[in-house]
């Protein structure tokens, strides 16, 4: 009996082991011209990195004019080929947003695209989090009907039993960013909240929900209730584990 306990857990250890997490970490401060660039995307996504540290070494981080849509898509679809059913993904962007998508250095990413490269993975949990606002006038132009980009998420994550969208703002809102403390604070607020201030219960383990309660409370005090975060998951992975802190 105590053989076969003890090759049970040395089991149980192994598969927990053997679980990794991929990280693609996107932020566009410099768009090529002074009236579209950002001051604080670059620096949220370096720190989101260096958060992410402490979970796994699998981090590929794209920056600026290196965060173009043909390298971002080609990454994430590298990334999504090769985690397996026990590994899990986490896709963070910061920069600019608009109707439909993320703004990458040289054209948009509509989450479309972003939804169907995930669901083409066979990883446990695909989680992103997006810091972009709604500003459809950098590009030009109105997505078409169905690339309206929000709606697409509410409709097919919800469905989703492994993909977690944090949205940084409403479809309608900015998300904004702070010069005093050089931060979005969207960013800010996710950062803390993995770092372990989300950590309501003391168990280390960092939940769906947990984290989600925290950066909206966060974001919508900081921000004077002028920028409004939202969770877009289905149900049954509102108290899944997605981080642990030290």
């Amino acid at each position: 009996m105590k053989r076969i306990f003890l090759l049970t857990v040395t089991i149980l250890i192994s598969i927990g082991l053997s679980a990794r997490t991929f990280v693609l970490v996107i932020g566009v401060s410099n768009y090529g011209s002074e009236s579209n660039n950002l001051r604080q995307t670059t620096k949220d996504a370096k720190a989101f990195k260096k958060v992410m540290e402490s979970q796994t070494k699998d981090i590929t981080l794209l920056t600026s004019k290196y965060a173009n849509k043909a390298n971002i898509l080609e990454k994430l679809r590298a990334i999504c080929n090769r985690a397996g059913k026990d590994d899990r993904i986490v896709f963070f962007f910061s920069g600019h947003g608009m109707s439909g998508g993320i703004c990458a250095y040289d054209g948009v990413i509509y989450y479309t695209e972003l939804i169907a490269l995930l669901t083409s993975s066979d990883a446990q949990y695909k989680i992103a989090y997006i810091d972009a606002c709604h500003a459809g006038t950098i590009f030009g132009g109105t997505p078409t009907k169905e690339q309206q980009g929000l709606n697409a998420l509410l409709n097919v994550a919800k469905e989703k039993k492994d993909q977690i969208f944090f949205v940084g703002c409403r479809g309608g809102e900015y998300s904004l960013e702070s010069a005093w403390v050089g931060a979005g604070y969207f960013s800010q607020a996710l950062i803390k909240g993995l770092r372990g201030k989300c950590d309501r219960n003391g168990d280390r383990h960092i939940t769906v929900l947990e984290l989600f309660k925290y950066i909206y409370n966060d974001v919508v005090k900081r921000s004077l209730s002028k920028q409004h975060p939202q969770l877009i998951v289905s149900q049954a992975l509102q108290e899944a584990v997605i981080a642990t802190w030290n």
